[in-house]
């Protein structure tokens, strides 16, 4: 709480009188973020809203135990039902990535009933070792100096905000392990029922960090230092050079 704090404090993610939808796909990064968000308003000196959203691919999901852990500790949970199963079927070709296709679909989703709810922000569960691992991705992969920021305006007009960005993996596993709360796995991911390349970039980029931070204790402070701290004028864009 105390990180999630600092975190808030720093970007000004959670303001008075918003209205949040946070993504609850019911793993270990949105169930922590939804009880971190229940203790968010005990503490806060403002108030805030948020509901739970939860969307489900139509491949015959039960979220019955999702829902009556929302309910357990009084907070709104929306199952939203889509066909996304059925249309992957036709869009996803065989041995290609679907990944980014249930990623945008789901993202769509979450903004349509963030507008359709009233709420102003959509608050998604990424931590820190998801945005170094998107770094080297877009760095190796892309050529591109890009992670994932903490907080962002949709061309819809919502703010996007990731409270957890400060965190550690490891922290949001040890928080539904130590408090017993049963978490979804990969058995819910759509890839286990499509003949599809499973996807390898970001699997090799955890294996790599692993690796570097086994080398350098300090790697992920670091590199969340670094993502405050850039010099824009020391890479090759000529517009950026001081002259």
């Amino acid at each position: 709480m105390s990180k999630l704090g600092k975190t808030n404090a720093e970007f000004g993610l959670i303001q008075e009188g918003d209205k949040i939808l946070v993504g609850l796909s019911g793993g270990k990064d949105s169930l922590t973020m939804i009880h971190a968000m229940k203790e968010q308003q005990r503490r806060a000196p403002f108030k805030f809203e948020f509901i739970a959203v939860t969307i489900a691919y139509g491949m015959g999901e039960n979220f019955d135990k999702l829902s009556k852990h929302c309910e357990e500790y009084n907070i709104k949970h929306i199952i939203h039902n889509t066909n996304t199963y059925e249309l992957a079927k036709e869009k996803i070709r065989k041995n290609s990535s679907f990944c980014s296709f249930f990623s945008r679909m789901r993202r769509g989703y979450l903004y349509s009933v963030a507008l359709e709810q009233g709420c102003n922000k959509v608050a998604l569960g990424h931590h820190i070792d998801d945005a170094c691992e998107s770094f080297f991705m877009n760095f190796i992969y892309n050529g591109q100096m890009r992670s994932l920021a903490p907080i962002y305006k949709a061309k819809n007009g919502l703010i996007v905000i990731r409270p957890l960005i400060q965190m550690r993996e490891r922290q949001l596993k040890a928080f539904v392990e130590d408090n017993n709360i049963e978490a979804i796995g990969d058995e819910a991911c759509p890839a286990m029922r499509f003949d599809v390349k499973m996807p390898h970039a970001r699997a090799s980029m955890k294996v790599m960090l692993a690796k570097m931070e086994n080398d350098f204790p300090s790697l992920f402070v670091s590199l969340n230092a670094a993502f405050k701290n850039i010099s824009q004028e020391s890479f090759f864009d000529k517009e950026k050079f001081s002259l």
